[in-house]
């Protein structure tokens, strides 16, 4: 009796934890369904909030913030600069200035938006006039004589020269040009036998982090610099000998006079300084340009934030107590200042970090060899290390650290001219970012949303953000939310899940003046002033329903790349893991991650045969790059994770690429490589190799495809990848891009026509249980699939796409399978009711140049109008028309049928009015709303509110007087508070179009049609 109390005890609460449990799912469940429905404002998208070098306005503030309220922004990133446009009258740091940032940073609180500050003046870096030239980047620089012995010689060494800024003397202010070329500070004076010949290291500039060129637009940069395991001999006379470097700084005097008695034979004199590097704050407004703070010095970092970020937080007293901060963040924009390669006790730190002197070694900053070419490209290896310690420690670990006094989190853009390792760069992002340019309209910078995602993935940050859609004075107004639509769902499936548009402008002029303040020629105009502004709010609520989406559970990926351990380095995965055209480069059916070995080896461990990262990613293969040298304590981590059962592919390393515990490091190397591999033998096919609980898979053609590719071709990966029992977690029959979001309940998968046509496909999903439903983030709708079939580890769906629509297909982990043969389909048929043909009333905006009403016999673009008031329309116009429907079939017992307006053709964004009730705005396809809620039996109202670009009001602006900006100078009438004298209707602080430019098509071009399904007959027989 006991035994069945305690039975029925044990079942009871079993029972009862496993109702409980169901319950707690369901209830995640709906929460999920009801934020994706209406997304919370934690998930809404942000701006750069762009502030022209001194134009600043209290109110054009306020209106700026409630707009974006308004329209679904919840986040902006406040940035001054100085591209182009006439100064104002508001002194950057003035006091003036320090109460209106106090302003913004209120507004931004009491509206809700989330407030990100820069972490300097202009878009990058971190500096300003405060920075005196001896805190700043800096140069080894050296100036050399030639001398003979035996006998004593009496020379003036020079002082030597500072290299070129690398953005030129012409970004130098005066008064900064002069402190760049006095500031000198002497090192040391060398003397070394001189070689026979002039044999130099090549690229020397970059090997010794002169100059960092930027990867995304400059030609012939590499992504990473080799550090190979094979060398030539060196070609005796060619180098020095290291025990002959002789230090003779006591030789000289401070007047750079030098008396020494030389050895015989032919000597060369270096005499190496400090000298300022030239980088400045860009674009910064003036009174904020000054020197860049030395990134190697926390010291260095600690002035510069005392200087100007502490003031500010001062003024916003983030010390205060409340639970809504509006500022939150502070921001690491794009690397844009260039290398540095000296500080004042870089000596002393190599010593400490590598394990030995580096003095006679400074010759090779010039290019000498020293011993050897392999010996020399060891010591630049490990000073560009050194280097990268040096600022991940000093600068962006001080960054970090400051800002979590004050409750800052920091998000970080780790790429372009960046001299150390991106991803080490960016894994001290609480919120990893990068940059894609608008597609035709700028870089091709998707590498860098490679690198973000990947950042994030492998530390298990919930949100990647993107500085979105950046673009080059070309894409002059031509963009708008549908012409965004198929980049936009790119970047969600390459991993995005936070867009910050580039940019809104701060709109600091008289309200009356439109477009108004622009940045310069620069980004994608995304403010209150645009044309389509009033009905962007239905496009924000798409993206905020993706990214909200897209921020839950983690990525699945199941290849991990790792970098090598060199620097600088971009991640690039083998191009064959990608498919499309640079600018939007897919993934394929096995998705990837990169990882720096400044992680790796820290946080990587094996779980199951994966590797896995607290908080983070889980990979099923690891693969290495494909090059010969490598430290011990990296191959010793590796080790140690096959033996816990990991799965690697990749070759055996050679040597160590440093001089750290040279020669030893080599012989460590090897010992274990031969333990690990079995040898340097290279099987003909690929195998596995068996290494305690896991395995090295190695032979075959394990080369390069390309000569920057770092990493075997993606089939030799996948190959593993089956051989393992790892299914391809997606497929499609036609062209559909996808990403996989893994929740403990359920599976959450992103898809994508990334063709401009509509298409039906089969697609494979890698769950093998639970019914599909599909949550369309254009309207918040959620239904299930009834077609699908599963097959072992996988399930199948037919699903149809419009030209660039996308979805969420989810599979709750838990729920009732489908037991029917007669299902509805998964997307029924839309059946024509009528066409509304016939004369529609129209209205533009009289302000604006149009007719307050007019009848179109037809739908016609506006450009094919006679009226020049039409035809030069910028703006948003009325359509309005009546129509019938005799029977809804709202009864029970009627079929059950829904309503949809379908508009056409529509240039660019429309808002939908049925019978006086709003039902929002279509800016992509299928250009088609449900209106069924809306209908009435007998006559309906319809409006359609139209808007199209600006660009055709800018160019027949063109054909009536110029009254704006002559000579970099503000109107007068502008300055003095005057009415307008001319009659343009728009003004603009950037000219993009002539009068022979071509208008673009614009309004309701239809066939504007009525479509309804009925729901007793969407049955079909699977």
């Amino acid at each position: 009796m006991t035994r069945v109390l305690c039975f029925i005890l044990i079942f009871s609460v079993f029972s009862s934890c496993s109702y409980i449990q169901q319950q707690k799912e369901t209830d995640q469940g709906n929460s999920l369904a009801k934020a994706f429905h209406s997304p919370p404002d934690t998930v809404g998208p942000g701006v750069y909030w762009y502030f022209m070098d001194g134009n600043l306005s209290k109110k054009a503030m306020t209106r700026d913030l409630e707009s974006m309220k308004e329209a679904g922004i919840r986040r902006v990133i406040f940035l001054e600069v100085n591209v182009g446009i006439p100064r104002g009258e508001v002194n950057f740091l003035s006091k003036e200035w320090q109460n209106l940032f106090q302003h913004a940073v209120d507004e931004a609180e009491r509206l809700g938006i989330e407030f990100i500050m820069g972490v300097g003046p202009g878009w990058t870096g971190s500096g300003g006039p405060w920075v005196p030239p001896e805190k700043s980047m800096r140069h080894l620089v050296v100036s050399s004589e030639k001398v003979s012995g035996p006998g004593k010689c009496n020379i003036n060494l020079s002082k030597p020269s500072p290299r070129r800024p690398f953005f030129g003397e012409s970004a130098l202010s005066p008064g900064l040009k002069e402190q760049w070329n006095n500031y000198y500070e002497d090192v040391v004076v060398l003397a070394f036998p001189t070689p026979d010949t002039d044999e130099k290291i090549k690229n020397i500039d970059e090997k010794a982090l002169y100059y960092r060129s930027p990867y995304s637009s400059r030609e012939g940069v590499k992504p990473f610099l080799p550090a190979p395991a094979d060398w030539p001999e060196t070609t005796e006379g060619t180098s020095i000998p290291e025990d002959q470097v002789v230090n003779v700084s006591q030789h000289m005097k401070p007047d750079g006079s030098l008396s020494w008695e030389v050895p015989e034979g032919k000597w060369t004199i270096m005499r190496f300084g400090m000298r300022n590097n030239g980088s400045v704050t860009r674009p910064a407004p003036k009174p904020g340009l000054g020197f860049e703070c030395d990134k190697f010095s926390a010291e260095a970092f600690n002035h510069h934030f005392n200087s100007y970020l502490a003031k500010l937080i001062k003024k916003a007293d983030l010390s205060k107590s409340s639970d809504n901060k509006s500022w939150t963040r502070l921001h690491m924009d794009s690397w844009e200042m260039g290398a540095q390669n000296w500080t004042d006790d870089f000596r002393k730190k190599f010593r400490e970090r590598r394990g030995y002197d580096l003095l006679n070694f400074l010759p090779a900053y010039n290019g000498y060899i020293i011993e050897s070419k392999e010996l020399t490209e060891r010591f630049l290896w490990d000073m560009r290390i050194t280097s990268q310690e040096l600022v991940l420690e000093n600068h962006v670990g001080r960054i970090k650290e400051l800002g979590d006094r004050y409750g800052l989190d920091l998000s970080i853009e780790p790429y372009d001219m960046n001299p150390t390792a991106d991803l080490a760069l960016g894994s001290f992002a609480d919120v990893p970012m990068c940059e894609f340019w608008s597609k035709g309209y700028g870089f091709n910078t998707s590498y860098s949303v490679i690198e973000a995602t990947s950042i994030a993935h492998v530390k298990g940050e919930p949100v990647v953000a993107a500085e979105a859609f950046t673009a080059t004075p070309s894409e002059a107004w031509q963009q708008f939310p549908g012409a965004m639509k198929n980049q936009g769902d790119w970047a969600f499936c390459a991993g995005i899940n936070r867009f910050l548009y580039h940019t809104f402008a701060h709109k600091s002029l008289r309200e009356d003046l439109r477009p108004g303040m622009t940045m310069g020629p620069y980004g994608v105009h995304w403010d209150r002033k645009q044309t389509w502004w009033p009905m962007v709010e239905g496009y924000h609520r798409y993206v905020s329903r993706c990214q909200h989406m897209l921020q839950q559970g983690q990525t699945v990926s199941d290849i991990l790349y790792l970098t090598p351990e060199g620097a600088p380095h971009i991640f690039r995965p083998p191009s064959s893991a990608l498919t499309g055209n640079d600018t939007l480069p897919d993934r394929r059916g096995y998705n990837f991650d990169g990882v720096s070995p400044f992680n790796f080896i820290s946080d990587a461990t094996v779980k199951n045969h994966k590797i896995v990262f607290p908080e983070g990613g889980s990979y099923d293969l690891l693969v290495l790059p494909l090059m010969k040298t490598m430290t011990p304590e990296l191959l010793k981590k590796i080790e140690h994770l096959i033996d816990k059962g990991a799965f690697v592919l990749g070759t055996p390393p050679k040597q160590s690429p440093s001089l750290m515990n040279y020669p030893e490091c080599d012989s460590t190397v090897k010992s274990l490589a031969g333990k690990i591999w079995g040898g340097y033998d290279t099987p003909s096919k690929l195998i596995g190799k068996s290494y305690g609980k896991g395995k090295i898979f190695r032979g075959g053609t394990l080369n390069k495809q390309t000569e920057d590719d770092l990493y075997p071709a993606y089939e030799i990966a996948a190959d593993v990848l089956t051989r393992i029992g790892v299914t391809k977690d997606f497929s499609a029959g036609g062209p559909v891009r996808y990403t996989h979001r893994k929740m403990k309940k359920r599976d959450i998968y992103f898809v994508s026509n990334k063709s401009d046509r509509k298409i039906q496909t089969k697609c494979t999903f890698g769950v093998k249980n639970g019914t599909p439903e599909l949550w369309n983030p254009l309207n918040g709708s959620i239904r299930k699939l009834p077609q699908y079939s599963h097959n072992g580890e996988r399930t199948t769906v037919p699903l149809q796409f419009d030209a660039y629509q996308s979805f969420f297909v989810v599979f709750p982990k838990s729920g009732e399978e489908k037991d029917d043969e007669q299902v509805e389909k998964n997307f029924p048929e839309k059946r024509v009711i009528k066409e509304l043909e016939g004369p529609w009333e129209v209205s533009f905006d009289p302000e604006w140049g149009g007719p307050e009403n007019i009848i179109f016999d037809g739908l016609t673009d506006w450009t094919k109008r006679p009226e020049k008031g039409i035809k030069y329309y910028s703006g948003i116009a009325s359509y309005k028309k009546t129509f019938e429907i005799d029977d809804l079939h709202r009864s029970e017992d009627a079929p059950q049928k829904e309503y949809f307006i379908d508009l056409g053709k529509v240039y660019n964004m429309a808002r939908v009015i049925v019978n006086g009730k709003d039902l929002g705005v279509l800016w992509t396809s299928p250009w088609q709303m449900n209106i069924t809620k809306a209908l009435q039996e007998g006559e309906n109202k319809l409006e359609v509110r139209v808007a199209n670009l600006w660009i055709n009001r800018l160019i027949g602006d063109k054909f009536k007087p110029d009254d704006g900006i002559k000579n970099g100078q503000w109107p007068d009438w502008l300055l003095e508070g005057q009415p307008r004298p001319g009659d343009r209707y728009t003004f603009i602080t950037y000219t993009y179009y002539s009068r022979e430019s071509d208008l673009v098509p614009s309004g309701l071009l239809g066939p504007v049609m009525l479509k309804s399904i009925d729901r007793s007959k969407i049955k079909t027989s699977l």
